[in-house]
């Protein structure tokens, strides 16, 4: 489906197949979703209906196999549903995370007993899926971790927190980063399948953007795992998570462009209607050629103008060739 405003621009990787699936995505953001943003935004997380409806639509776990309750197919469809809901501004639904991330994981190192536990819920919406990877005073360092799970017979015991989860406060199903072996470094880290209830959720994180998105903070003190809920190998964890940044890369970089691409509809709207000095403000060269090149980097297509504001200075071509080498 070409992107409206951007003359007909369609996403390299969309291919025909995909129509249905974008117009379906569209029509569910824009008229189940979108009327409630404001609402959202108060109460500062979506509702878990919407999940629900989003699974009855067949929006969830699209790249799950079949057997699993899932839509059976690739990557692909779930980038379809992720730039619709960031196209049409929708960020409420951690569609992200449930679906980008969560389920990846599941299918990736999951048992059969735990992909049959927990797959067919996600792909329904009746179970609303994070993963807790972020600490306090933790940053991205994920191997600074504090979050231990020591063994207690068949169990784990989890002791720590985790801040900044999406899908936190409503989430049903975490997977969640720990320590199994603190003397090990990253070879000690494992990840947990946690079914988590409200004595686990802190509080809502008031951010600066993306009001309506429910962030939260979780605590665990001596919480009880069954060690079946293990996803993967003791130690492999770190691991794990390596060989999943690169789909979570995508999951940005979808969402990211698209909401880009909307910003510069948008712009090109208002410069339609805005008028300075004595005609609209489109109608001005300095304008157009702006537009242009934001067109062209929302799009990634050369742009048709010799602007200097479409001209990469020397300093950032030197950055871009060291990011190459590197």
């Amino acid at each position: 489906m070409p992107t409206p405003g951007l003359e007909g621009y369609t996403p390299p990787w969309h291919k025909p197949e995909h129509d249905d699936l974008a117009e379906l995505a569209r029509a569910f953001f824009v008229n189940e979703v979108l009327p409630h943003a404001t609402r959202h935004a108060q109460q500062g997380h979506p509702d878990r209906a919407h999940y629900r409806q989003a699974g009855e639509l067949g929006l969830l776990g699209l790249s799950v196999p079949e057997a699993y309750g899932g839509g059976g197919g690739n990557f692909g469809h779930e980038a379809v549903v992720l730039h619709e809901q960031a196209h049409t501004g929708e960020g409420s639904l951690g569609l992200a995370v449930h679906s980008g991330i969560v389920t990846g994981y599941l299918v990736a190192y999951g048992t059969e007993e735990q992909k049959r536990r927990w797959l067919p819920g996600l792909c329904t919406g009746e179970l609303i899926g994070a993963i807790g990877m972020t600490e306090p005073g933790g940053g991205s360092d994920l191997q600074a971790i504090r979050t231990r799970a020591t063994r207690d017979g068949d169990d784990y015991l989890v002791t720590g927190s985790k801040t900044f989860i999406t899908n936190g406060y409503l989430a049903d199903v975490v997977i969640l980063a720990v320590k199994t072996d603190s003397s090990r470094g990253a070879k000690g880290m494992s990840l947990l399948v946690c079914e988590i209830g409200d004595a686990n959720r802190g509080r809502l994180l008031d951010k600066i953007g993306l009001h309506a998105n429910d962030t939260a903070e979780l605590f665990f003190d001596e919480f009880r795992v069954p060690g079946k809920n293990l996803l993967g190998d003791e130690g492999e964890g770190f691991v794990a998570m390596m060989r999943q940044l690169p789909q979570e890369r995508l999951v940005i970089g979808v969402s990211a462009v698209a909401a880009m691409q909307r910003a510069v509809e948008l712009t090109i709207a208002y410069a339609k209607e805005r008028t300075a000095f004595g005609k609209p403000l489109i109608g001005h060269q300095n304008t157009r050629m702006v537009l242009a090149c934001r067109s062209s980097a929302a799009t990634g297509t050369p742009p048709n103008t010799r602007s200097p504001r479409c001209t990469p200075t020397r300093g950032s071509r030197r950055s871009t060739a060291a990011r190459t080498r590197s």
